[in-house]
């Protein structure tokens, strides 16, 4: 079963602590509190999980990496993708730390942060918190990029978070609605704000080694590459041409971004049809035509290039997601 919403559990500190380490490998849990309880809600949506957790104090960590994801969760089985995790404070107080950066989130404020990297979350009184697992691969920033912005408080008072933060909270508040039809893209939506907020939080902090603000060709590119991905002639030629610059220098603007012109094509394309294989409107349309839809017509070529990618075959990530 790919999507659903589990009811509202309450549980005492030792099936807390079962839970949790059942769902997610090499997590540890220890709780001040001798009267500890947890209340939760988790809803599966494809390789997204979201948990809405009410607690008692307690610490949670991972000192040890990579973390691949849940472990038990819908299609957990043959997961490959690091998970990147997004933490909302709703009510009460949590320190997250990761990276070398303490953070403190209160309510309001979202972090991310990686399984790829150890991390421990305190939280020192009972408290409520949104939590969404999502892969690595959902997220098209740089790793130096997502090293300068995990463990860092992203408010609902400034810049972007003032859009992506009640979106999420409304998330909290809306659990049910996800289990519908259309809850697989809107979530793939709102991670997508997500990953905006985080580039223009990164772009602001000026973070990352080697970090260079994006130029507007490197801009007009990039938008010019999303629109035509259908297009099978796209290449770099092609871009360079309808931007008015020279290959040469067309390269050179994805070069001070660690991509390659050709790279960032051949990504684009593999997301947009691993994000068409996860979604279940979409479920009747066969793996070549939803290649095609996005500009690749040889059904070997992306069978390959996407186990490259993804570490399993379209057949097979499509196969896991409608276990």
């Amino acid at each position: 079963m790919t999507t659903g919403v589990e009811t509202t559990r309450t549980h005492d500190f030792v099936q807390w602590k079962e839970l949790i380490t059942q769902n997610f490998s090499g997590i540890r849990v220890s709780s001040p509190s001798p009267g500890f309880t947890a209340e939760a809600r988790h809803v599966h949506l494809g390789e997204v999980e979201i948990f809405d957790m009410l607690t008692d104090a307690h610490t949670v960590g991972h000192p040890d990496a990579p973390s691949v994801g849940p472990v038990s969760s819908a299609g957990g089985e043959g997961r490959t993708s690091p998970m990147c995790k997004l933490s909302l404070q709703l009510v009460g107080t949590c320190l997250l730390t990761q990276d070398g950066r303490d953070c403190e989130l209160r309510p309001g404020d979202l972090a991310l942060y990686t399984g790829e990297r150890p991390y421990t979350l305190d939280f020192p009184e009972r408290q409520r918190s949104l939590v969404v697992f999502f892969p690595r691969s959902y997220i098209h920033l740089r790793d130096d990029e997502i090293n300068g912005v995990t463990a860092t408080p992203i408010s609902a008072d400034e810049g972007l978070g003032k859009f992506a933060v009640p979106l999420f909270r409304q998330l909290a508040h809306n659990l049910d609605e996800l289990s519908g039809k259309h809850g697989q893209a809107f979530i793939r939506s709102s991670l997508d704000i997500l990953v905006t907020v985080l580039a223009d939080h990164a772009q602001r902090a000026g973070r990352g080694d080697g970090f260079t603000a994006p130029t507007k060709t490197f801009q007009r590119a990039v938008r010019y590459i999303d629109v035509h991905l259908a297009d099978p002639e796209l290449s770099p030629l092609v871009v360079a041409r309808e931007l008015y610059v020279s290959v040469r220098s067309l390269h050179a603007h994805f070069a001070d971004q660690q991509l390659t012109v050709a790279s960032y094509i051949r990504s684009q394309r593999l997301s947009a049809i691993r994000s068409d294989l996860a979604d279940p409107l979409l479920r009747g349309d066969t793996v070549q035509s939803i290649s095609a839809r996005h500009g690749l017509f040889d059904a070997s070529h992306v069978s390959k290039a996407f186990r490259s990618e993804y570490g399993e075959s379209p057949r097979a990530y499509r196969t896991r997601l409608c276990r």
